[in-house]
């Protein structure tokens, strides 16, 4: 490469929004010159008590088709009473009405693979000795009937 004398190399873990969307910048460009904007939407529930107190809930995202569990939590004292199931099925029905076709989720094997495979999601990758002596499963799920 000609231009390898006037680049370095900084190793830094203060990741500033500007330093990221500096990063981050190229990609996106190459990306959109091919026809696909990165523009996820947003989404979030909360569960919470008659005072407002929090006890979970769900983030995730909505983009290209798909939504993207990326945090489902569930306070101990709540868990096994539906909460985690309803909390997926309402943004599962928030995708689709937003256009979503596909859910993906990861969890790990010390978490939950099997209350989403109990939810429809198949593995369809495994990160294993993540961390170690662990697996991390990557699972999705077709939320509309292939047409």
């Amino acid at each position: 490469m000609e231009n390898d004398d006037v680049l370095s190399l900084e190793c830094t873990r203060d990741i500033t929004p500007d330093l990221r969307a500096s990063i981050v910048s190229s990609l996106d460009q190459y990306t959109r010159d091919r026809g696909f904007e990165w523009n996820p939407a947003s989404l979030a529930f909360v569960l919470r008590d008659e005072v407002g107190s929090i006890f979970g809930g769900l983030i995730g995202e909505l983009h290209w088709g798909w939504l993207r569990i990326s945090i489902l939590s569930v306070s101990e004292k709540f868990r096994r009473s539906g909460w985690g199931r309803k909390l997926v099925e309402e943004s599962e029905r928030v995708a689709i009405a937003s256009g979503c076709h596909s859910a993906w989720v990861d969890t790990f094997s010390f978490q939950a693979p099997d209350f989403y495979r109990r939810l429809g999601y198949q593995v369809f990758g495994e990160l294993p000795d993540y961390p170690s002596g662990q697996t991390r499963y990557f699972l999705s799920k077709r939320l509309l009937a292939d047409k």
